[in-house]
């Protein structure tokens, strides 16, 4: 069984999942009727509401902790709440401007400098305190707010779906990100993916939420601060077993246990063409099954309600946990269901944003007559810096060796999405690859040949890739190449939003998570698509990416990811492609060190 090192789980598995969190539904009642339209003013009105008045949180005693999500939202009225965030380069700090839309007419505000450090979020945007049943404050804290989190209509004529994005990016090389909520919707104010857990003990509390100063002058958000009764509930995974309850998924699941029990399943994570799927649906009861081990299956929900599985995965065998359950699911309806899986996506009475996004199906037929490559908008292949770089021995598949690995990613800045489709010759082990081009309106308009396809069979990959997407390459201090890594095919997913602020960015992009996007060993076709504005994290746990260092010395060197390095895919520029991040190597064989210094302002490893 493969393992990581410890400075590996520290880059992928560092966030424990947790239980099911209290679902609630914003009934008729908890917010004022909407504004009559000819009174409406040309801002967006924003106000801080309670979906309920009591929620019950769990505590788990082999992982204890409690996770606030109150159930408290931020609504906008007389128009949607929009935030662009961006930087220029690495070298300059990130900015946030506001949008403002009003019919045909749009106008920015530039936000104080410094109001964001990342693209994470509004930093301490609400102010929580808990005080116990005797009226002791036990809790005072603030979090952050994703305007793109978990969302629902707060009332029926409003916008059917949300045009923002689903999830805030975390990679630490994003360029540029949109927040926003929707005209007539309400989002969740949880910090989610980026809050850590609260020691509460068992028993009754009242939580205070309210948006802080700073925000509410920004705003123009009124100061009605909502108050939640809280019961906190101690839970013991022995005692739901000894129980006979059906509990596939109520109880949390270390890192440590996820990593050692979905590693190697057929069809879990991204290694199998339906694997997030399913990790979504019934997280890990096939990947106890399959080896024999007790089933004790991970938790329903990651660390946020509503943060789409695509929240900047990654290709990696190891998948995330599914959202937490839904804001719009019923009460009644949780109480159905909770000690069962929680299955996301958007259906009736759920839309929660965590949509299992599709793979874009291939033409039926591989194309005919003369290839051609028109003067239309083509694809432009950037990459971003090596980052979550670490020292391990391989993961045990060669003992006595040291390896550098690392997560690379390579994006599309557009205008035109890169569309590849391969197709199969019955009985041949390789599909022949053809990358297509689209005139403005849609329409394909040309095609031309553009290598092969190949099926991984590796535990991790287990998909078609299209050879020769990008390489990666160890240079020296003198940027001359030291060792190239043997990865250089991929199966194209769009698993990061990098920059949603440039021309034709799609902020819904199609196969995000690999369930059909590359394919199985039998399939006779396939469609692989990196979207404008999207990249395709390849994770550094991922069998033959990292570099085997074991006989170089110490020193100072460079990873370089380069894309599209024989230039078999036509685009915009080929000048943009590499991406070089400085490491230096120390220790001795058997316990190497790697340093990784700042890349300019973005002080990540």
């Amino acid at each position: 069984m493969m393992t990581r090192s410890p400075q590996g789980r520290t880059n992928r598995l560092t966030r424990p999942s947790i239980a099911v969190a209290a679902a609630v539904a914003v009934t008729a009642g908890v917010v004022a009727a909407a504004p009559d339209a000819k009174t409406a003013e040309p801002t967006p009105k924003l106000s801080l509401i309670a979906a309920s008045t009591s929620v019950t949180l769990d505590s788990w005693k082999d992982d204890p902790g409690v996770y606030l999500d109150l159930g408290t939202y931020l609504t906008s009225e007389n128009g949607a709440f929009e935030l662009k965030v961006t930087r220029k380069s690495y070298k300059d700090p990130v900015v946030a401007t506001q949008v403002l839309r009003n019919g045909k007419k749009t106008t920015t505000k530039a936000l104080p400098a410094g109001l964001v450090k990342d693209f994470s979020g509004l930093p301490g945007f609400a102010q929580i305190s808990v005080t116990d049943a005797a009226g002791k404050t036990v809790l005072k804290q603030t979090e952050a707010f994703c305007p793109n989190n978990a969302s629902g209509r707060i009332r029926p004529d409003a916008p059917a779906n949300s045009k923002y994005p689903q999830s805030c990016p975390v990679n630490p090389f994003t360029l540029g990100s949109v927040w926003g909520v929707e005209k007539g919707w309400a989002s969740n104010t949880y910090a989610g993916y980026y809050a850590k857990p609260v020691q509460l003990a068992a028993g009754s509390y009242t939580a205070k939420i309210s948006v802080t100063k700073k925000y509410r002058d920004l705003f123009g958000i009124a100061n009605k601060p909502q108050s939640v009764k809280v019961t906190v509930r101690e839970r013991s995974w022995e005692e739901e077993e000894g129980s006979g309850a059906a509990v596939r998924s109520a109880a949390p699941q270390s890192a440590k246990s996820a990593a050692g029990t979905q590693g190697h399943s057929g069809h879990t994570g991204h290694g199998g063409h339906e694997g997030h799927q399913q990790a979504a649906e019934a997280p890990a009861a096939s990947a106890h099954a399959a080896h024999g081990a007790p089933a004790r299956p991970e938790a329903p929900a990651a660390r946020t309600t509503g943060a789409a599985p695509t929240f900047n995965v990654g290709h990696g065998p190891y998948p995330p946990a599914p959202p937490a359950l839904p804001w719009a699911l019923k009460k009644e309806s949780l109480q159905r269901q909770a000690f069962s899986a929680a299955k996301v996506g958007d259906r009736p009475g759920q839309t929660d944003g965590s949509r299992q996004a599709p793979a874009a199906k291939p033409n039926a037929k591989r194309p005919t007559g003369k290839a051609t490559v028109p003067d239309v908008p083509k694809p432009d292949l950037r990459s971003l810096p090596a980052y979550g770089i670490t020292v391990n021995d391989g993961y045990e598949e060669k003992a006595g060796r040291d390896y550098l690995a690392f997560s690379a990613n390579v994006w599309n800045a557009g205008p035109a999405k890169l569309v590849v489709d391969g197709f199969r010759t019955p009985g041949k082990e390789l599909m022949d690859a053809y990358q297509y081009f689209y005139d403005a309106k849609g329409k394909q308009v040309g095609y031309t040949p553009t290598g092969t396809m190949e099926w991984d069979p590796r535990p991790g990959h287990e998909h078609w890739h299209f050879t020769d997407f990008a390489s990666y390459r160890l240079l020296k201090a003198d940027k001359k190449e030291s060792v190239r890594s043997g990865k250089e095919a991929f199966c194209l997913a769009n698993t990061d939003a990098v920059d949603y602020t440039v021309k034709n960015a799609n902020w819904h992009p199609d196969n995000t998570d690999l369930s059909t996007a590359c394919g199985q060993e039998n399939s006779i076709s396939v469609r692989e698509v990196l979207d404008v504005g999207s990249g395709d994290t390849y994770t550094q746990d991922l069998p033959g990416q990292s570099f085997d260092i074991t006989g170089l010395p110490n020193g100072t060197y460079y990873i370089q990811v380069l894309a599209n390095p024989e230039n078999r895919l036509k685009e915009t520029n080929h000048k943009n492609n590499s991406a070089l991040r400085k490491v230096v190597l120390g220790g001795k064989k058997g316990a190497r060190t790697v340093k990784v210094p700042a890349h300019d302002l973005v002080n990540a490893n």
